[in-house]
């Protein structure tokens, strides 16, 4: 990538402190996303994707959470450094969020309409009129006809409500759109409209995206870029084309296999073994080898380095390049 990245995050590294001890929620974390890219960002529950996502926003609850170090890099401005009166600023103006669950991301005492406005008229001069007849555009925009901006969210279905969601999180037309897992409580006829809707707003306001998510039907349809996160690490990172066809970590392997496959004729999935780790007490070396198939002794003493196997297409394996040469010594 030549030019300049859109969000570039270096060495982000999450705590939680609790009473039962240090959860490592993100280590170390080095992601990259370009001007108009949409980057899907898989894993299983636990993995740290949300926790990275609250990260960016400047959202961790503290306590129990604190950024331990790292960068978050906006083009080229660092977010740690901002003041919450700056951050305030940014949020649904630069980079805008839409959470998992609809039904607790709208206020249930206001209309919709308004709740839309009220975004708009934080982050421009308009008059609340001028700020309520954008609402209503933007609920066009989305697919509701702007004379239903008076009613209140329970009067919408749950995929309505996701698409006023969407629609204050577009309103000031942010450059950066955080998806985290927006159609998790959607049936799956919904899901597809949300998601059609979501990648037509994404190429018509020309934003980047980051779509946290645990689907990879959904990453196929819509995404640039994965990165695939396993116990607060990216294992690995390419472009769609290269990750589907030539998934090189065990762990992006185990997650293919578990898929299953309308063409094959199998009694039972290919399920990766064992469980996630206690994020208290990560593993030592490779967070994945005590479930990896192809463990060696050296997984388990040092963490392997992200290793680029060709353009663009980076591992975090011992079985891959520099970290094969040199036994597993490399860190990340």
């Amino acid at each position: 990538m030549n030019e300049a990245p859109l969000l570039d995050i270096r060495d982000l590294t999450i705590h939680y402190v609790t009473h039962e001890g240090t959860v490592r929620a993100v280590e170390d974390l080095n992601l990259r996303l370009g001007h108009g890219e949409t980057l899907g960002f898989v894993g299983e529950t636990g993995a740290g994707k949300t926790t990275t996502a609250l990260g960016i926003m400047q959202l961790i609850p503290n306590p129990p959470g604190r950024i331990v170090k790292g960068q978050i890099l906006l083009n080229g401005e660092d977010l740690l450094k901002k003041s919450d009166k700056e951050m305030r600023e940014i949020r649904g103006n630069k980079i805008a969020m839409i959470f998992q669950d609809p039904m607790t991301s709208l206020n249930p005492v206001l209309p919709v309409g308004e709740q839309i406005g009220e975004m708009i008229r934080l982050h421009t001069d308009m008059t609340k009129a001028e700020a309520l007849k954008k609402a209503g555009e933007m609920l066009e925009t989305v697919g509701i006809q702007a004379t239903r901006a008076p009613d209140f969210p329970h009067q919408f279905s749950g995929g309505m409500k996701q698409r006023v969601v969407i629609a204050i999180a577009l309103a000031c037309n942010p450059g950066l759109l955080i998806a985290d897992e927006p159609t998790t409580a959607l049936d799956v006829t919904i899901q597809a409209q949300v998601l059609a809707l979501m990648k037509d707003l994404k190429d018509k306001y020309k934003t980047s995206m980051v779509m946290i998510t645990h689907d990879l039907g959904i990453v196929a349809e819509i995404c640039d870029k994965v990165a695939i996160m396993y116990a607060g690490n990216v294992v690995e990172y390419a472009d769609k084309r290269s990750l589907f066809l030539n998934p090189l970590h065990p762990y992006t392997v185990g997650l293919f296999n578990s898929v299953p496959d309308i063409d094959t004729d199998e009694e039972e999935l290919q399920v990766i073994k064992g469980l996630m780790p206690d994020p208290t007490d990560l593993p030592k070396g490779c967070r994945f080898h005590p479930r990896c198939p192809k463990a060696e002794p050296a997984c388990s003493k040092e963490r392997p380095a992200s290793i680029e196997v060709e353009p663009g297409h980076y591992v975090s394996c011992i079985l891959y390049g520099a970290n094969k040469e040199c036994g597993g010594k490399a860190s990340g």
